[in-house]
């Protein structure tokens, strides 16, 4: 097998031991600046987004109208447990999964239900997926050559043989690879090399739009901190708008501008990432804020994790609905939970 070492833009060997949040390179003060300072518009929009699936006594709803807009240009963060829904709105957006209500909206255009040909191909140029499993996600009888050029191949994105594979070249010294791995298979390559070819065949299409399905989670903790920096990188150099789904916050701060946090198909909160983690309004919210462990072993030891039961929450009288707590912080909740919530922070 090879290791991640013998890429062509490999990081230094680091301590097993060192968490991944660590290791990533934190934005500047210009950076936060510059990305505040740009003018936001709307690259995605979901709007009552419903998502059913057949099970054997009806439909199971897995996603219950679901709202939230993407910038063009900024990091998104869709956070939440197994289960809740995070990966379904994901498959969503690019198609993958029928939608039940709602709609998608891309560059104002509705992208789910029937949509012209026309439509179809631009949605498939315009954004892709880095899907979770870097190995189930690539066809382990198919070469890298093929692999990551499986979207030129399904759209006529090249015009001759030269041109195809100059384009996977490209593609495979973007994300820290070198050309000559075209030639190899699947399982000759470690966890982190297979996630960035999952990478490079996404990126090969020159999308807008990068919806990353926990593209870590099944790293190991030394290789993370690498993936999220190309992430990141590649951001930059190619402008790409990111939506980042995961289920560890204490990576999501680091990278994303704003997060959502969902619990059952629905979203229960949102807002920028240090307004979320400075003020949680949520008591779903707060109980994934608690489960985060802290470096430091001494405040480690005297972490007290909370549970949220669902149970707290009593909607028979004053039903809950989308609330603006505080500028641009919003929440799942009646008033009187607002109120109750919000008043320790004001």
């Amino acid at each position: 097998m090879t290791e991640e070492k013998s890429t062509a833009t490999a990081a230094p060997a680091t301590d097993r031991s060192m968490t991944a949040a660590s290791a990533i390179d934190t934005p500047t003060g210009a950076a936060i600046a510059d990305r505040t300072a740009r003018p936001k518009e709307k690259i995605l929009e979901v709007k009552n987004l419903s998502v059913d699936f057949k099970v054997k006594k009806g439909y199971f709803r897995a996603v219950d109208k679901v709202n939230f807009f993407i910038y063009r240009g900024e990091t998104f963060g869709l956070v939440g447990e197994s289960g809740s829904g995070k990966t379904t709105i994901g498959r969503a957006i690019v198609r993958i999964n029928e939608t039940s209500e709602g709609d998608i909206l891309f560059e104002g255009k509705k992208i789910n239900g029937r949509i012209s040909p026309e439509l179809d191909r631009e949605v498939v140029h315009k954004i892709q997926m880095i899907f979770q499993d870097p190995m189930a996600s690539l066809n382990e009888r198919a070469k890298i050559d093929y692999i990551v050029s499986e979207g030129l191949y399904s759209t006529g994105g090249f015009k001759t043989e030269a041109e195809r594979k100059a384009k996977v070249e490209k593609a495979l010294l973007e994300v820290g690879l070198l050309p000559e791995f075209a030639s190899r298979f699947p399982h000759e390559f470690s966890g982190g090399q297979r996630q960035r070819i999952g990478i490079a065949r996404a990126l090969i299409m020159s999308p807008e739009l990068l919806v990353a399905d926990e593209p870590i989670s099944a790293l190991d903790v030394s290789i993370r901190a690498q993936v999220l920096n190309l992430l990141s990188q590649l951001q930059k150099t190619r402008g790409l708008t990111l939506m980042f789904i995961a289920h560890d916050l204490s990576v999501v701060r680091f990278i994303t501008d704003r997060i959502a946090v969902i619990h059952l198909g629905k979203i229960v909160e949102l807002g920028e990432t240090e307004e979320i983690f400075s003020r949680p309004l949520h008591p779903y919210t707060r109980a994934l804020l608690s489960a985060i462990p802290l470096p430091d072993p001494k405040r480690e030891k005297g972490r007290r994790a909370t549970f949220y039961n669902p149970g707290c929450h009593d909607y028979a009288e004053n039903p809950p609905d989308w609330v603006e707590a505080m500028p641009g912080h919003f929440v799942y909740a009646n008033g009187g939970e607002v109120e109750a919530w919000s008043a320790p922070f004001r």
